[in-house]
């Protein structure tokens, strides 16, 4: 998903030469170990599939002149059953924590076709698990 955004935000050879010459890097979480990303703006998408061991080794990447931006949907969550995502650890841990705001979005803020907000909707209203 990462990339259909870049592409739509920017022209195609524009991502591409800020890939290639490192301006923006597009890395797996498992790359993140041992790693300080300072003076730079990272983005974890998907986060509701991260366990909450890969949530707290990603978030304490975080170095000087950082900004950091998680992104995730907790009615997708895709892990095993029985393994709770660190997205959701991690809202239920750091919420009143100083320097870390949560938005959080509903099916109004969908912007895809007209039909999935009552999709999101009809789903949230017939939970059978």
């Amino acid at each position: 998903p990462i990339y259909d955004a870049l592409y739509e935000m920017m022209p195609f050879d524009q991502v591409e030469k800020k890939i290639s010459n490192n301006t923006i890097e597009i890395a797996p979480i498992a790359f993140m170990r041992g790693r300080t990303l300072r003076d730079c703006y990272i983005i974890l998408d998907e986060a509701q599939n991260t366990t909450k061991i890969q949530m707290k080794m990603f978030l304490t990447r975080l170095g000087e002149n950082g900004r950091m931006v998680v992104t995730g949907d907790l009615s997708q969550v895709d892990l095993p059953t029985g393994i709770q995502s660190g997205l959701r650890d991690a809202v239920t841990r750091l919420k009143g924590v100083k320097g870390i705001s949560f938005v959080e979005f509903s099916e109004t803020d969908v912007v895809r076709h007209a039909l999935v907000p009552r999709i999101i909707k009809a789903y949230k209203l017939n939970k059978t698990d």
